[in-house]
């Protein structure tokens, strides 16, 4: 006996999450993974809209009425795509075989970008993440340029100091 795939209902991470918007852009960085997450107006979109209660062709119907701008049920999964990479969305939900988006939807990136034009791409949802240092990360760099030159070369290059006593790497003289 088959069974029938369920609907695939995608549900935003909000768990140890700061957001914060800012110029158009959702910034949130998650404290979970020490990671921070730009995204432009239309990933912001679609993962405000990620209740784990709308399918992804209801997604885009309420992505247009949310932003003014129709997409094509391909750009919300290109959308989804990158919240899942980037750890946005809860990771419990049955993610369909289908979610590649080339396979499900026959569209990449690249491909989304020949279809609507250069000019309709800038609303093609993106997540710009960075991995935040940890604190000890932080000291133990900020510690390494108070290290004593052992080398002009080295000194030049500002990855050291001439004097460790002092350790203000801002001051640097070559010998």
């Amino acid at each position: 006996m088959k069974r029938e795939p369920r609907e695939f209902l995608p549900l935003a991470r909000r768990e140890r999450m700061i957001i914060k918007e800012v110029d158009n852009e959702l910034l949130v960085y998650d404290l979970q993974r020490d990671q921070a997450h730009c995204l432009n107006p239309s990933a912001a979109a679609i993962w405000r809209l990620c209740d784990g209660k709308t399918t992804p062709d209801r997604l885009a119907m309420s992505f247009e009425k949310e932003t003014g701008n129709r997409v094509d049920e391909g750009v919300i999964w290109l959308g989804l795509q990158d919240l899942r990479r980037s750890h946005l969305l809860e990771e419990g939900v049955d993610w369909p075989e289908q979610m590649i988006v080339a396979k499900r939807m026959g569209m990449s990136r690249r491909e989304a970008v020949r279809r609507i034009g250069l000019g309709a791409a800038i609303a093609l949802p993106l997540v710009i993440s960075i991995t935040a240092p940890t604190a000890v990360q932080a000291a133990v760099s900020c510690g390494a340029r108070c290290k004593p030159c052992s080398t002009g070369s080295e000194c030049c290059s500002g990855v050291c100091v001439t004097d460790p006593a002092g350790c203000n790497p801002g001051t640097r003289r070559c010998a």
